[in-house]
């Protein structure tokens, strides 16, 4: 019996990707086509489904140049009960190694709480993509890409320390987010990450990755993906023009782009996600398209072996332009920031 993720991809592929002139395309050769199915040893911690977690709530914010406002021990408990209640989540993604992030690490500890975590360390740019990123008006200066690289080192510093000092909860490691692409302001070069993931291969024991964009993976990923442990991918349909009427064969052609490049690569998908609400895509965001994309990626990442951490847990309302209460990087939650359960999660949380 064929699985309800093929079922319905064949029906979309079938139904709303041809034209007239296209040659009809069986089921059978379709499955053949997306069959990319990986060993079990390609998961992290041996899961499938995982989760991205960022615990700031309104009021709250990282360092934005006057000091950050970070949530509290009990807020972070509040939090990570929530994500484990009935082992939902047992594998969450950090995106740092800062003072936020040590204090879910103490939380998780000293609550003994059945969490691994797949540990961020941040890296801010070294070269100024003012060229090709479009909210950057004008070039970085060299005096505050100079002061980055220190920082960077002092954070791969403490991610290093981390990584050795909860070795029973950090799973893996990853050495910078979405810093590759063109279109991001926190550039480095690849032959400076390069680097990086060897310093941090040589300190630790746990595998480590880098996070980007899939297409950049695919494109020009081969060098890094033969020094990293795993590929880390990043997939938004939604953000590429994507309705849900595609978003899902759109998804799995993105996976299989990364494995036709990399052949041999483990993969795992560090984010994909479907906005709830949002001034950018109009009527494609809503809470039934996100439980719909929700569901149908973590069966398929079951049945594929692919460690998927869907973005996000919670709203953050101080992402994005603070006059857009819609802009879509407030909305990717499947909880708002008040921690009420959205469509996709009501019916596992009805307390909440």
């Amino acid at each position: 019996m064929k699985s309800l993720w093929k079922i319905t991809l064949i029906l979309f592929v079938l139904a709303g990707c041809q034209s007239p002139k296209q040659k009809k395309v069986s089921s059978v050769e379709l499955e053949n086509e997306i069959e990319m199915i990986q060993p079990k040893s390609a998961l992290l911690s041996g899961l499938s489904a995982a989760i991205c977690y960022s615990g700031f709530r309104s009021g709250q914010h990282p360092d934005r140049g006057n000091g950050a406002v970070n949530p509290s021990y009990d807020e972070i408990l509040e939090d990570l009960h929530i994500l484990s209640k009935n082992n939902m989540y047992q594998l969450i993604r950090l995106y740092d190694s800062g003072v936020n992030t040590q204090m879910v690490l103490k939380v998780i500890k000293e609550n003994k709480i059945d969490i691994k975590v797949l540990l961020g360390i941040w890296l801010d740019a070294e070269l100024s993509a003012h060229e090709t990123c479009e909210w950057l008006s004008e070039p970085i200066p060299q005096d505050e890409l100079d002061q980055n690289k220190k920082k960077n080192l002092t954070e791969i510093a403490n991610g290093i320390k981390l990584a050795n000092a909860y070795p029973e909860i950090i799973c893996a490691v990853n050495v910078g987010n979405e810093c590759l692409v063109d279109w991001n302001d926190h550039k480095v070069s690849p032959d400076t990450i390069i680097s990086y993931v060897n310093h941090v291969k040589s300190q630790i024991s746990q595998p480590v990755t880098v996070a980007d964009n899939y297409k950049w993976w695919a494109d020009h990923g081969t060098e890094l993906a033969n020094v990293v442990d795993f590929v880390s991918i990043h997939v938004y349909p939604v953000w590429e023009g994507k309705d849900m009427d595609e978003g899902i064969v759109y998804t799995v052609a993105n996976v299989k782009e990364v494995q036709s490049a990399l052949p041999g690569s483990k993969i795992v998908i560090t984010e994909a996600g479907w906005a709830s609400v949002a001034s950018e895509f109009g009527e494609r965001a809503s809470e039934e398209k996100q439980k719909q994309y929700y569901n149908w990626i973590m069966e398929w990442s079951k049945e594929n072996n692919i460690t998927t951490f869907f973005f996000e847990a919670f709203d953050e309302d101080w992402k994005g332009n603070p006059d857009n209460s819609l802009g879509a990087e407030k909305h990717w939650g499947i909880f708002t920031v008040d921690r009420k359960p959205k469509k996709v999660m009501k019916g596992i949380y009805p307390e909440l």
